[in-house]
C-alpha cells in the first residue's frame, strides 16, 4: 500500500479567482476548452498545458468528458477549440 502512495500523488484544482462560488461548472468546461485549445497552440507536449487537464479530470464528472470528446470528434462542440 504505502508503495503505491509513493507512486501516485493525488491533487485537486486550486483556487481559481475566477470562480470563487461552489458551483464548479463552469470552472470544469473552461478548464477543458483551455486544455484543448493549449494543446492546438503549443502542442501535446507543453507541460503547462497539463494543468487544464488535470484541472478538469478532477473539476468534471466522467460522463461530462466523454460526451464533450465525442462532440469534439463528431465536430459538434459547442465552443471554439482554435487558439
Amino acid at each position: 500500500m504505502s508503495d503505491l502512495q509513493s507512486k501516485y500523488i493525488l491533487q485537486t484544482a486550486g483556487f481559481d479567482a475566477r470562480f470563487p462560488n461552489q458551483n464548479q461548472t463552469r470552472h470544469c468546461f473552461q478548464n477543458y476548452t483551455d486544455y484543448f485549445k493549449c494543446i492546438a497552440a503549443k502542442g501535446e507536449d507543453y507541460a503547462p498545458c497539463k494543468q487544464f487537464k488535470r484541472a478538469y479530470n478532477s473539476l468534471c464528472p466522467n460522463e461530462w468528458i466523454a460526451k464533450w470528446d465525442e462532440q469534439r470528434e463528431n465536430g459538434t462542440f459547442p465552443a471554439s477549440l482554435e487558439p
